[in-house]
């Protein structure tokens, strides 16, 4: 009997015993669930904050690129023509800065962060602008070094007179001020003519560009530069200040390129046989630097003493007349092989043939011919 009852009670013990251990008090569980609900909260609040941040952010970034885009890719610059000049050695600040008030770019500050994200070098020069355009478009038109330039056009057979006159009314300076400055850069040519006393005749016929602000002596010096280069090509290394001025007479007596070989056998003969070569076109020219050329060569004219007149003066005129071309270099390099002495134009047409003749009879007839074309044309 004893044993049967001692042992429910050791049970009961071990089951209380095991019931305090589990047991907690109701205000102690309440305490511990707030605590665990304030920390959720608090993750929550600071989860919301970094992601509010970062929106804020890439609004920020979004409002900035479209700015930097709007800056540099929208068009904008002048509705009229607008002028700005680069000087040498100006900074990309400096540039932007130009561009700015001149109203060539909304902003200089965005000038100077594509020039930085390019790296490129830019260029001195004036340039033009004269509608809307991207920032990219204005940087690359600098970067490459797009100038604006004038077209000069210098035609076979035109003068020192006639190029200072083209240039003036291309807005390149003045007339004068080219013709004084060409007689002064003679040493341009001082190898190849050392007795020359101006640039006629060394002043190559092209089409030139040039800026607005060039000055006579680089207009000049571009002009002989584009001589030699052609000369060079022709091989004429030697009596070049003969050649050029017989070659000048030859581009002024005719425009047709398959007489010039012709034209200079005429004067290769006649200063052979010490005749005069009794040229018109040098004859004006001497006119024209006394500034008495009338537009019409008149028999006074004839008769005027000057250097280039070649009626009362044998031998070649003291230096070319005019700025020859490569056919009329080329025919007195290589003048044909003739036995002609005289030649006059085989009509009224002054852009038309001429007849050759070896003898002063046959001559006389092809002026008689030449008389009655111009007469029944209407000419003097």
């Amino acid at each position: 009997m004893p044993l049967s009852v001692s042992l429910p009670v050791q049970s009961l013990e071990v089951q209380e015993s095991a019931g305090l251990e589990s047991a907690s008090y109701p205000g102690e569980e309440y305490s511990a669930g707030m605590a665990t609900s304030r920390n959720r909260t608090k993750r929550k609040k600071k989860g919301l904050g970094a992601a509010g941040t970062f929106l804020a952010l890439v609004f920020v970034a979004l409002v900035g690129v479209g700015a930097v885009a709007w800056l540099v890719f929208v068009p904008f610059g002048p509705l009229t023509e607008t002028f700005v000049q680069i000087a040498p050695g100006s900074s990309t600040t400096r540039i932007a800065q130009q561009l700015e008030s001149a109203g060539i770019v909304r902003s200089q500050f965005a000038f100077d962060l594509v020039r930085w994200v390019k790296r490129g070098k830019l260029k001195a020069g004036e340039y033009r602008f004269d509608h809307p355009v991207p920032l990219t478009e204005i940087y690359v038109r600098i970067a490459r070094g797009d100038v604006y330039t004038v077209a000069v056009t210098v035609p076979e057979g035109a003068s020192i007179f006639d190029i200072a006159t083209r240039l003036e009314q291309a807005g390149i300076g003045t007339r004068q001020d080219f013709l004084d400055e060409q007689a002064r850069q003679t040493g341009l040519v001082a190898d190849l003519d050392p007795q020359a006393k101006s640039l006629e005749g060394y002043l190559f016929p092209d089409t030139y560009r040039f800026p607005r602000k060039a000055t006579p002596a680089q207009i000049a010096a571009a002009m002989v530069r584009r001589f030699r280069q052609m000369v060079e090509q022709l091989g004429l290394k030697e009596n070049v200040h003969e050649v050029v001025t017989i070659a000048s007479l030859v581009e002024r007596e005719t425009a047709v390129d398959a007489e010039r070989p012709l034209v200079a056998s005429v004067f290769e003969n006649r200063l052979a046989k010490h005749m005069p070569l009794m040229t018109d076109p040098s004859v004006i020219y001497g006119r024209e630097l006394e500034h008495q050329w009338r537009g019409t060569i008149y028999e006074s004219d004839l008769k005027r003493d000057t250097p280039y007149n070649t009626y009362l003066h044998a031998g070649l005129p003291p230096g070319p007349i005019a700025n020859p071309g490569i056919p009329a270099l080329r025919a007195a390099m290589q003048p044909a092989n003739s036995k002609f002495l005289y030649f006059v134009a085989a009509g009224a047409d002054p852009q038309g043939h001429s007849h050759f003749s070896e003898t002063l009879e046959e001559h006389a007839q092809a002026v008689a011919g030449y008389r009655h074309a111009m007469k029944k044309a209407g000419g003097r």
